[in-house]
Protein backbone atom coordinates (compact mmCIF):
# COMPACT_ATOMS: atom_id res chain seq x y z
CA UNK A 1 0.00 0.00 0.00
CA UNK A 2 2.72 2.44 0.91
CA UNK A 3 4.52 1.72 -2.37
CA UNK A 4 1.31 2.26 -4.34
CA UNK A 5 0.58 5.51 -2.54
CA UNK A 6 4.12 6.73 -3.22
CA UNK A 7 3.72 6.03 -6.94
CA UNK A 8 0.42 7.86 -6.91
CA UNK A 9 1.82 10.91 -5.17
CA UNK A 10 4.96 11.01 -7.30
CA UNK A 11 3.97 10.19 -10.88
CA UNK A 12 6.83 9.74 -13.38
CA UNK A 13 8.09 13.02 -14.77
CA UNK A 14 6.78 13.87 -18.21
CA UNK A 15 9.29 13.83 -21.05
CA UNK A 16 10.31 17.30 -22.18
CA UNK A 17 8.91 18.31 -25.55
CA UNK A 18 11.25 17.54 -28.45
CA UNK A 19 13.31 20.49 -29.60
CA UNK A 20 12.32 21.24 -33.20
CA UNK A 21 15.15 23.70 -33.86
CA UNK A 22 17.35 21.18 -35.68
CA UNK A 23 14.38 19.85 -37.63
CA UNK A 24 13.34 23.33 -38.74
CA UNK A 25 16.94 24.22 -39.68
CA UNK A 26 17.13 21.08 -41.84
CA UNK A 27 13.84 21.92 -43.54
CA UNK A 28 15.04 25.47 -44.14
CA UNK A 29 18.16 24.13 -45.85
CA UNK A 30 16.04 21.85 -48.01
CA UNK A 31 13.84 24.78 -48.98
CA UNK A 32 16.88 26.88 -49.82
CA UNK A 33 18.35 24.02 -51.88
CA UNK A 34 15.06 23.65 -53.72
CA UNK A 35 15.06 27.31 -54.75
CA UNK A 36 18.70 27.18 -55.86
CA UNK A 37 17.92 24.13 -57.99
CA UNK A 38 14.87 25.85 -59.47
CA UNK A 39 16.92 28.94 -60.33
CA UNK A 40 19.70 26.80 -61.81
CA UNK A 41 17.20 24.90 -63.95
CA UNK A 42 15.73 28.26 -64.92
CA UNK A 43 19.16 29.19 -66.29
CA UNK A 44 19.20 25.94 -68.26
CA UNK A 45 15.73 26.83 -69.54
CA UNK A 46 16.98 30.22 -70.74
CA UNK A 47 19.85 28.46 -72.49
CA UNK A 48 17.41 26.13 -74.23
CA UNK A 49 15.37 29.15 -75.38
CA UNK A 50 18.53 30.72 -76.85
CA UNK A 51 19.40 27.41 -78.52
CA UNK A 52 15.86 27.20 -79.93
CA UNK A 53 16.02 30.73 -81.36
CA UNK A 54 19.25 29.88 -83.18
CA UNK A 55 18.24 26.25 -83.72
CA UNK A 56 18.99 26.09 -87.45
CA UNK A 57 22.51 27.45 -86.93
CA UNK A 58 23.28 25.08 -84.04
CA UNK A 59 22.02 22.02 -85.92
CA UNK A 60 23.57 22.78 -89.33
CA UNK A 61 26.84 24.40 -88.27
CA UNK A 62 27.56 23.01 -84.79
CA UNK A 63 26.09 19.53 -84.55
CA UNK A 64 26.44 18.58 -88.23
CA UNK A 65 29.56 20.66 -88.87
CA UNK A 66 32.03 17.79 -88.25
CA UNK A 67 30.20 15.61 -90.80
CA UNK A 68 31.41 17.88 -93.63
CA UNK A 69 34.91 17.28 -95.02
CA UNK A 70 35.27 21.08 -95.40
CA UNK A 71 34.92 21.56 -91.62
CA UNK A 72 37.55 24.18 -90.77
CA UNK A 73 39.00 22.14 -87.90
CA UNK A 74 40.03 19.37 -90.32
CA UNK A 75 42.15 21.83 -92.25
CA UNK A 76 43.67 23.31 -89.10
CA UNK A 77 44.58 19.89 -87.69
CA UNK A 78 45.76 18.54 -91.04
CA UNK A 79 43.20 15.71 -91.11
CA UNK A 80 42.47 14.11 -94.49
CA UNK A 81 38.71 14.10 -94.00
CA UNK A 82 35.83 12.60 -95.94
CA UNK A 83 32.13 13.37 -95.72
CA UNK A 84 30.16 11.52 -93.07
CA UNK A 85 26.84 10.04 -94.22
CA UNK A 86 24.00 10.06 -91.70
CA UNK A 87 20.67 8.28 -91.84
CA UNK A 88 17.56 8.35 -89.70
CA UNK A 89 16.54 4.71 -89.22
CA UNK A 90 13.81 5.38 -86.65
CA UNK A 91 10.55 7.20 -87.22
CA UNK A 92 11.12 9.89 -84.52
CA UNK A 93 14.92 9.84 -85.04
CA UNK A 94 15.31 13.37 -86.37
CA UNK A 95 12.75 14.73 -83.90
CA UNK A 96 14.62 13.40 -80.87
CA UNK A 97 17.97 14.42 -82.32
CA UNK A 98 16.76 17.98 -82.90
CA UNK A 99 15.40 18.46 -79.40
CA UNK A 100 18.29 16.58 -77.86
CA UNK A 101 20.67 18.99 -79.56
CA UNK A 102 18.78 21.99 -78.23
CA UNK A 103 18.67 20.58 -74.68
CA UNK A 104 22.40 19.76 -74.59
CA UNK A 105 23.42 23.10 -76.10
CA UNK A 106 20.97 24.89 -73.82
CA UNK A 107 22.54 23.13 -70.85
CA UNK A 108 26.00 24.26 -71.93
CA UNK A 109 24.82 27.84 -72.50
CA UNK A 110 22.99 27.97 -69.16
CA UNK A 111 25.71 26.11 -67.21
CA UNK A 112 27.18 29.31 -65.64
CA UNK A 113 23.85 30.05 -63.94
CA UNK A 114 23.54 26.45 -62.74
CA UNK A 115 27.12 26.46 -61.39
CA UNK A 116 26.51 29.79 -59.65
CA UNK A 117 23.34 28.55 -57.92
CA UNK A 118 25.00 25.32 -56.78
CA UNK A 119 28.01 27.15 -55.40
CA UNK A 120 25.84 29.85 -53.81
CA UNK A 121 24.22 27.07 -51.75
CA UNK A 122 27.49 25.30 -50.86
CA UNK A 123 29.75 28.31 -50.19
CA UNK A 124 28.22 29.58 -46.89
CA UNK A 125 28.79 26.17 -45.27
CA UNK A 126 32.42 26.05 -46.36
CA UNK A 127 33.94 29.47 -45.94
CA UNK A 128 32.40 32.79 -46.91
CA UNK A 129 29.10 33.79 -48.44
CA UNK A 130 30.52 36.94 -50.01
CA UNK A 131 29.08 37.32 -53.50
CA UNK A 132 32.38 38.24 -55.14
CA UNK A 133 33.91 34.96 -53.98
CA UNK A 134 30.92 32.99 -55.21
CA UNK A 135 31.14 34.69 -58.60
CA UNK A 136 34.88 34.12 -58.78
CA UNK A 137 34.51 30.41 -58.03
CA UNK A 138 31.68 30.18 -60.56
CA UNK A 139 33.91 31.71 -63.25
CA UNK A 140 36.67 29.29 -62.27
CA UNK A 141 34.39 26.27 -62.65
CA UNK A 142 32.69 27.54 -65.81
CA UNK A 143 35.97 28.39 -67.54
CA UNK A 144 37.37 24.88 -67.23
CA UNK A 145 34.06 23.26 -68.12
CA UNK A 146 33.74 25.31 -71.33
CA UNK A 147 37.43 24.78 -72.06
CA UNK A 148 36.87 21.02 -71.83
CA UNK A 149 33.77 21.24 -74.04
CA UNK A 150 35.75 23.21 -76.64
CA UNK A 151 38.61 20.71 -76.47
CA UNK A 152 36.23 17.81 -76.96
CA UNK A 153 34.45 19.44 -79.90
CA UNK A 154 37.45 20.89 -81.74
CA UNK A 155 40.07 18.20 -81.02
CA UNK A 156 38.61 14.89 -79.87
CA UNK A 157 35.51 14.79 -82.09
CA UNK A 158 37.31 15.40 -85.44
CA UNK A 159 39.86 12.62 -84.87
CA UNK A 160 37.30 10.14 -83.57
CA UNK A 161 34.73 10.81 -86.29
CA UNK A 162 37.17 10.52 -89.16
CA UNK A 163 38.70 7.36 -87.76
CA UNK A 164 35.36 5.58 -87.50
CA UNK A 165 34.18 7.03 -90.81
CA UNK A 166 37.20 5.73 -92.72
CA UNK A 167 37.54 2.41 -90.88
CA UNK A 168 36.30 -0.53 -92.99
CA UNK A 169 36.77 -4.26 -92.56
CA UNK A 170 35.53 -4.86 -96.10
CA UNK A 171 34.74 -2.83 -99.22
CA UNK A 172 31.34 -4.49 -99.26
CA UNK A 173 30.37 -2.66 -96.07
CA UNK A 174 29.57 1.06 -96.21
CA UNK A 175 29.67 3.35 -93.19
CA UNK A 176 26.24 4.97 -93.06
CA UNK A 177 25.69 5.99 -89.44
CA UNK A 178 22.43 6.45 -87.60
CA UNK A 179 21.80 10.05 -86.59
CA UNK A 180 20.88 9.07 -83.02
CA UNK A 181 24.15 7.17 -82.57
CA UNK A 182 26.05 10.11 -84.00
CA UNK A 183 24.39 12.55 -81.61
CA UNK A 184 24.94 10.26 -78.59
CA UNK A 185 28.64 9.79 -79.39
CA UNK A 186 29.18 13.50 -80.02
CA UNK A 187 27.46 14.43 -76.76
CA UNK A 188 29.38 11.83 -74.74
CA UNK A 189 32.79 12.95 -76.07
CA UNK A 190 32.13 16.64 -75.56
CA UNK A 191 30.57 16.44 -72.09
CA UNK A 192 33.15 13.90 -70.92
CA UNK A 193 35.91 16.37 -71.73
CA UNK A 194 33.98 19.09 -69.89
CA UNK A 195 33.90 16.91 -66.76
CA UNK A 196 37.55 15.81 -67.09
CA UNK A 197 38.68 19.43 -67.33
CA UNK A 198 37.27 20.01 -63.85
CA UNK A 199 40.43 18.38 -62.47
CA UNK A 200 42.10 21.73 -61.56
CA UNK A 201 38.85 22.85 -59.90
CA UNK A 202 38.69 19.65 -57.87
CA UNK A 203 42.38 19.98 -56.98
CA UNK A 204 41.88 23.56 -55.77
CA UNK A 205 38.95 22.88 -53.46
CA UNK A 206 40.31 19.62 -52.05
CA UNK A 207 43.62 21.35 -51.32
CA UNK A 208 41.89 24.37 -49.81
CA UNK A 209 40.07 22.15 -47.34
CA UNK A 210 43.18 20.18 -46.45
CA UNK A 211 42.20 16.97 -48.23
CA UNK A 212 44.91 17.14 -50.91
CA UNK A 213 48.50 18.39 -51.11
CA UNK A 214 50.79 19.16 -54.06
CA UNK A 215 53.32 16.71 -52.61
CA UNK A 216 50.76 13.91 -52.95
CA UNK A 217 50.15 14.82 -56.59
CA UNK A 218 53.88 14.96 -57.30
CA UNK A 219 54.45 11.54 -55.75
CA UNK A 220 51.85 10.03 -58.04
CA UNK A 221 52.79 11.99 -61.17
CA UNK A 222 54.02 8.88 -63.01
CA UNK A 223 50.83 7.03 -62.20
CA UNK A 224 48.83 10.03 -63.41
CA UNK A 225 50.71 10.12 -66.72
CA UNK A 226 49.96 6.44 -67.31
CA UNK A 227 46.33 7.06 -66.40
CA UNK A 228 46.19 9.96 -68.90
CA UNK A 229 47.31 7.64 -71.71
CA UNK A 230 44.80 5.00 -70.64
CA UNK A 231 42.02 7.58 -70.53
CA UNK A 232 43.00 8.97 -73.94
CA UNK A 233 42.96 5.42 -75.34
CA UNK A 234 39.46 5.00 -73.93
CA UNK A 235 38.18 8.31 -75.35
CA UNK A 236 39.84 8.09 -78.77
CA UNK A 237 39.92 5.48 -81.50
CA UNK A 238 42.92 3.08 -81.59
CA UNK A 239 45.09 5.57 -83.42
CA UNK A 240 48.47 6.44 -81.77
CA UNK A 241 48.51 9.98 -83.17
CA UNK A 242 45.09 10.91 -81.80
CA UNK A 243 45.83 9.21 -78.48
CA UNK A 244 49.02 11.23 -78.02
CA UNK A 245 47.26 14.46 -79.03
CA UNK A 246 44.61 13.81 -76.36
CA UNK A 247 47.03 12.55 -73.68
CA UNK A 248 49.35 15.58 -73.85
CA UNK A 249 46.64 18.12 -72.84
CA UNK A 250 45.51 15.77 -70.07
CA UNK A 251 49.06 15.61 -68.71
CA UNK A 252 49.31 19.40 -68.87
CA UNK A 253 45.98 19.56 -67.07
CA UNK A 254 47.38 17.38 -64.28
CA UNK A 255 50.46 19.59 -64.00
CA UNK A 256 48.19 22.62 -63.79
CA UNK A 257 46.34 20.86 -60.96
CA UNK A 258 49.64 20.55 -59.05
CA UNK A 259 50.25 24.28 -59.45
CA UNK A 260 46.68 25.12 -58.43
CA UNK A 261 47.05 22.87 -55.39
CA UNK A 262 50.12 24.85 -54.30
CA UNK A 263 48.16 28.10 -54.49
CA UNK A 264 45.25 26.63 -52.50
CA UNK A 265 47.53 25.21 -49.79
CA UNK A 266 49.36 28.53 -49.48
CA UNK A 267 46.04 30.38 -49.20
CA UNK A 268 44.78 27.91 -46.59
CA UNK A 269 47.95 28.38 -44.52
CA UNK A 270 47.53 32.16 -44.54
CA UNK A 271 43.90 31.87 -43.45
CA UNK A 272 44.80 29.49 -40.61
CA UNK A 273 47.67 31.72 -39.44
CA UNK A 274 45.34 34.71 -39.44
CA UNK A 275 42.63 32.80 -37.53
CA UNK A 276 45.07 31.62 -34.83
CA UNK A 277 46.64 35.06 -34.69
CA UNK A 278 43.28 36.71 -34.03
CA UNK A 279 42.52 34.11 -31.38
Amino acid sequence: MEKRETMTKNPPAAKPPKDRTDEMAFLDHLEELRWHIIKGLGGIGLGIIVAFIFGDFFVDKVMLGPTDSDFIVYRLLGIDAIDLTLQSRKLPGQFFTYWGTLIVLGGIIGSPILFYQIWAFIAPALESSEKWKTRGHTLFITFFFLLGVAFGYFVLVPFALQFFTQFQISDAIHNDFDINEYFSSLTMWVLSCGVIFQLPVLSYFLSKFGLLTPEFLKNYRRHAIIFCFILSAFLTPPDPVSQILIAIPLILLFQLSVWVSKIAVRKRKKELDKAFGDA
